[in-house]
């Protein structure tokens, strides 16, 4: 089953921000990760300052919607108003995260080719044609 779900990205302040809308929505984080969390293969150009801010988190708001989010790591560019909300399209197969992310980058730009990544997930991040974020993702095993 395809599901969509909301993904925001800030200016080093996600991690307050998801603790407010904790608040707001209750339920529990499904993942909490920081960007020194990741191999350090991945995370040696960043500035030391950003390491303990948020890579990903996710939480459930409603059985069908997650609210993700992450702080924005430099090296991905600038974070404005407008281009900090993106699209997460968990899918049912890594066949299926192929087409959806083929067919979504036709005439657009990719920015993270689908590949396996550290934590466990086929994932992938485009922008189409028109100037939308996606992120395609294909969890092969729930996460905890």
């Amino acid at each position: 089953m395809t599901t969509v779900n909301p993904y925001l990205v800030f200016n080093g302040t996600c991690e307050e921000a998801f603790n407010f809308y904790k608040s707001v929505f209750g339920g529990e984080f499904q993942y909490l990760g920081r960007f020194s969390d990741m191999p350090e293969s991945d995370c040696k150009h960043m500035p030391k300052d950003l390491l303990n801010k948020i890579m990903h988190v996710s939480l459930p708001i409603s059985e069908e919607t997650i609210l993700m989010g992450s702080d924005s790591n430099p090296n991905m560019g600038e974070v404005n108003s407008g281009n900090n909300v993106s699209l997460s399209i968990g899918v049912s197969s890594k066949d299926e995260a192929e087409t959806v992310f083929n067919s979504l980058s036709q005439g657009g730009k990719v920015t993270m080719p689908l590949q396996d990544t550290f934590w466990g997930s086929y994932f992938g991040m485009l922008e189409d044609k028109f100037g939308f974020i996606w992120m395609i993702g294909y969890d092969s095993v729930e996460k905890q």
